[in-house]
């Protein structure tokens, strides 16, 4: 009579890796599938945008007179001015009939001219925003398909976790351990399908891992609330900082130019500059600004002025604590815009393979069973 195999640890990490892959491999397929496309969502929208052309001649109109003929053309009141540094972009101005909206109507100014730019509805958006809402909610009610994506991403780090030790062989010896480097090509197709599966799937792992992580902050606030407990810092933090504000009667306001020159004092360098204007939720100045030469497109530095003038804090970003910039790169860590072009294209091929993994994992199960009939 022979002896049953014994029933090892790496027997049930197989065993986890196989029915939790098998399990939730449709809806892994459908979140890296669209994760793959919303890679490049920018740049798909971009390249059907209805290009807006300026004619870069002239001096521009001031920003304090384009303000005057937003608020006197337009109900509501400005609550914001994004001022690009290229010459030929337009300046985005944001007014909300309501101060409840959440973003407002953004209108689009030629700044030597003063004529608002109307483009043209973008084709792209509804494509981009069915992958968004098929990777967020799985085309689900948010309520529904929220929770199961997060439940679904669990699976995806355990399955990342159990298969990098699946990727070891069980003699861990160089002659052993570089096979699953590479791909055998010229085998039969079985062996290539194991091989895609084994060595593609151990080169998107730290980015699958990445993106785990981050992407569980959308999905579950106590997870959020815990990641950021732990990293001791608040996640997706939006508020702004109180100030005492003693303003005299006598003391004259600060107008928009001046405004801008005294963004360009404290942030010394070129730049995309963004200015919220004081409201009923803040009574002063918010500038950002994005440094046109910065390691990063993501990060920005903030500076809050009062409405007469004075520079009530800067917060530079390269300043920072180490965890109070992680929590800020959340989520350009998760779409991979933290870097620019090179890390969402490193990004896209890791969904691309996330993508492949069910595919091929359910491949690979298939044969076995083949195998044992």
């Amino acid at each position: 009579m022979k002896n049953k195999k014994t029933y090892t640890i790496r027997k049930f990490i197989n065993d986890v890796h196989l029915w939790l892959g098998l399990a939730s491999g449709i809806i892994l397929f459908l979140v890296c599938l669209s994760g793959t496309i919303l890679a490049f969502e920018h740049e798909i929208k971009d390249a059907f945008a209805d290009e807006l052309v300026i004619d870069p001649k002239g001096e521009k109109i001031s920003v304090a007179v384009l303000k005057e003929k937003i608020t006197t053309e337009n109900s509501g009141v400005l609550t914001s001015i994004s001022i690009p540094e290229a010459s030929d972009k337009a300046y985005v101005f944001t007014v909300k009939e309501n101060p409840k909206e959440r973003r407002g109507t953004i209108m689009m100014v030629n700044p030597y001219t003063g004529e608002r730019l109307k483009p043209a509805v973008n084709p792209a958006d509804a494509f981009c925003f069915f992958f968004f809402k098929m990777h967020r909610w799985l085309l689900l009610d948010s309520a529904i398909g929220r929770p199961i994506v997060g439940v679904a991403t669990i699976i995806f780090l355990i399955l990342s976790i159990t298969g990098l030790v699946l990727w070891f062989p069980k003699k861990v010896k160089w002659k052993n351990v570089k096979s699953g480097f590479k791909i055998k090509t010229k085998a039969n197709w079985k062996r290539v399908n194991h091989d895609l599966h084994n060595t593609l799937g151990f080169y998107a792992l730290i980015f699958i891992i990445i993106m785990g992580i981050t992407g569980l902050c959308w999905s579950f606030e106590g997870y959020r609330v815990g990641l950021g407990n732990l990293i001791g810092t608040k996640i997706f933090n939006r508020s702004s900082p109180e100030f005492q504000i003693i303003e005299s009667a006598e003391a004259s306001k600060i107008s928009l130019p001046e405004i801008l020159n005294t963004a360009d004092t404290i942030f010394d360098y070129p730049g995309d500059v963004s200015i919220n204007l004081p409201g009923e939720r803040n009574d002063f100045f918010s500038i950002r600004k994005r440094d046109a030469n910065g390691w990063s497109p993501s990060i920005s530095d903030m500076a809050y002025v009062s409405k007469t003038g004075e520079v009530l804090a800067v917060e530079k970003f390269s300043d920072k604590p180490f965890n109070v910039q992680l929590a800020s790169l959340v989520k350009p860590l998760h779409t991979g815009e933290v870097f620019g072009f090179f890390s969402k294209f490193i990004y896209f091929l890791a969904c691309l393979i996330g993508t492949s993994l069910p595919v091929t994992g359910t491949l690979i199960w298939l044969n076995k069973m083949k195998k044992k009939k």
